[in-house]
């Protein structure tokens, strides 16, 4: 996948798996609803792969929890992500597509990258390889599993809200 080698492109000091999660064989994801991650709304900076790392997520709407990214390194935009956290049935899925800084689509037109809920905690949460962790009303980590020729790692992502 071309989003996957150019994430890697900008990982160093990833660590190995501690704080993600994946759904074992033919398990289904918890029930849960949007209400359970609404702590996620907010705007979030941090630094991640060298450069700048924001995100913004809405509040609950719709049945979904809408976000976009950008990593900007050198003062220009690296990637963009787009996606939602979705309530599909009684539980949630996190989707995304990523985009180059000039909006060019990496995955094909119908395609997502998609992360089935696997655990749900007052202050955390699961998804299949991503968890997001908060910390304080002003603090959220997000941790994403990477692999890269048969190694697997987590990046962290420590986001403070912007005010």
């Amino acid at each position: 996948m071309k989003s996957i080698k150019l994430i890697l492109l900008f990982c160093a000091g990833m660590v190995s798996a501690q704080e993600t999660l994946q759904l074992s064989e033919g398990e289904s994801s918890p029930k849960a609803n949007l209400e359970d991650v609404s702590w996620i709304e907010g705007h979030w900076t941090g630094e991640a792969f060298g450069g700048i790392a924001e995100e913004i997520w809405s509040a609950p709407l719709g049945n979904s929890m809408m976000f976009v990214f950008r990593l900007v390194n050198d003062d220009k935009v690296s990637f963009y992500e787009s996606g939602h956290i979705q309530q599909l049935d009684d539980s949630i899925i996190l989707q995304l597509k990523h985009f180059d800084g000039n909006m060019r689509g990496w995955e094909e037109k119908d395609q997502t990258i998609d992360f089935k809920l696997v655990k749900l905690e007052p202050n955390k949460v699961y998804f299949e390889g991503l968890t997001m962790e908060k910390i304080s009303e002003d603090q959220i980590n997000v941790w994403v599993l990477i692999e890269e020729n048969g190694n697997t790692g987590e990046v962290l992502f420590a986001y403070n809200r912007m005010k």
